[in-house]
């Protein structure tokens, strides 16, 4: 994904020379083209994230368009008061654009512990007015957010798999940035909500099962806000059980938060179950399947969910 999206990134900063790369001290051989091509318009602002916000914010009110990189768990929570009040208060008087990356969503960082397990962002980027949150699924779909990047003129935060992942999508799938879902797969009365590497494991798991003749339907978030509830509704419901399944705590707001207010909204009868992360952090040390197969939310517990879930179709 970082590399998907650095690439377009340099391509549009040959094309535009008012698109400023801003780095939280991040190394990669895409970033170092990146600086190299454009010592002027890269600044490594060292590890300081509330700083980043800053220097960004000053550079988008000046005309520029910003792209500013760094660990997710650290731009989000660490940098939260400046990206509230630079960006999200100023964006609803000026128009601001600048692109926060976040590396390392959701437990990519499986090894480095709960310090960099980055399990809140959803919840907490969706309480800000003004910010589009934005949750690729694979490379593919990081590297189109570059356009829909440049010419959407407010804050926005990109949240990236730290971990390199299998393509999801073809080159040319048309994403409607206006939407923000894409239903990867039809179902019949059990449907699985996603976003991020989720995805990856809600079509393994609705592929598995269609061995067995359940279709079951997956639905890939890519946009978390603003969200097109319309669009959104006319594919929830078509489902009788909902699954939502995210690399974040549930029940605070996140993917979930999101899918029962729509539902709510509508008065819809329609069932609804969250998995993701319980509400403890996970000192274990262990790989991106053991924290997950913890919280109950692996594969086998999906597959158990769904088998559960029948009862009520």
């Amino acid at each position: 994904m970082r590399d998907a999206l650095i690439k377009q990134i340099h391509s549009r900063m040959k094309e535009d020379d008012r698109i400023f790369f801003v780095s939280a001290d991040m190394g990669a051989p895409a970033l170092d083209r990146l600086r190299k091509d454009f010592k002027n318009r890269f600044v490594n602002i060292g590890i300081a994230e509330q700083n980043l916000i800053n220097v960004s914010t000053g550079l988008a009110l000046e005309g520029f368009t910003v792209f500013a990189y760094g660990i997710a768990t650290f731009v989000t929570m660490r940098a939260f008061e400046q990206i509230r009040t630079n960006l999200a208060l100023l964006s609803q008087q000026r128009e601001i654009n600048v692109n926060l990356m976040g590396m390392g969503a959701g437990v990519s960082y499986d090894m480095s512990g709960p310090s960099h397990h980055c399990v809140e962002d959803l919840a907490i980027m969706r309480t800000l007015p003004g910010i589009v949150l934005c949750s690729p699924s694979d490379w593919i779909m990081a590297g189109k957010f570059v356009d829909f990047a440049i010419n959407s003129k407010n804050p926005k935060y990109v949240r990236l798999d730290g971990k390199p992942l299998p393509r999801i999508y073809e080159k040319d799938t048309n994403f409607q940035w206006d939407e923000g879902i894409y239903e990867c797969a039809e179902g019949d009365d059990i449907c699985i909500v996603s976003t991020g590497y989720m995805t990856h494991r809600a079509l393994k798991v609705a592929k598995e099962l269609r061995r067995n003749n359940d279709n079951i339907g997956v639905v890939d978030v890519f946009l978390l806000k603003p969200v097109n509830e319309e669009a959104f509704f006319n594919i929830l419901k078509k489902y009788r059980c909902i699954i939502t399944v995210e690399e974040a705590f549930i029940n605070k707001g996140g993917l979930d938060g999101l899918v029962s207010s729509i539902l709510r909204h509508r008065h819809a009868d329609i069932k609804l179950k969250s998995m993701g992360f319980e509400d403890t952090y996970i000192f274990a040390s262990g790989g991106r399947d053991f924290l997950s197969d913890r919280s109950h939310f692996g594969e086998r517990d999906i597959v158990k969910v769904i088998e559960e879930s029948k009862q009520f179709v």
